[in-house]
């Protein structure tokens, strides 16, 4: 599956019809088995139905933070951004990626 960004926007929790999908470095990850998390209401809901890459490698929820901008982050920061996304990929399914 591919989705625009204005697409992902859809899938951020808010339709209980619809999977929580939450994207890393442009692949797009079902969390809904961690909706307490990614779902309304829950400590990581910012980042449903949107590309995180940047705010979880600065480790961060500041909104101007939660895009797929990964210009000028320092190397420490995308090797936290790496182990989010072993984190992810051992956790939740890959179910499409983000296109332009």
């Amino acid at each position: 599956m591919e989705l625009k960004a204005e697409e992902l926007t859809q899938y951020n929790g808010t339709d209980p019809s619809k999977p929580i999908y939450v994207a890393l470095k442009g692949r797009i990850f079902d969390v809904s088995n961690g909706k307490s998390f990614y779902g309304p209401g829950g400590p990581y809901a910012m980042f449903a139905g949107k590309d995180a890459s940047r705010a979880l490698a600065k480790m961060t929820k500041n909104e101007e933070d939660i895009t797929a901008d990964l210009q000028g982050l320092s190397d420490k920061e995308i090797g936290v951004l790496t182990d989010w996304e072993n984190k992810f990929v051992a956790k939740y399914p890959v179910v499409g990626r983000v296109v332009s």
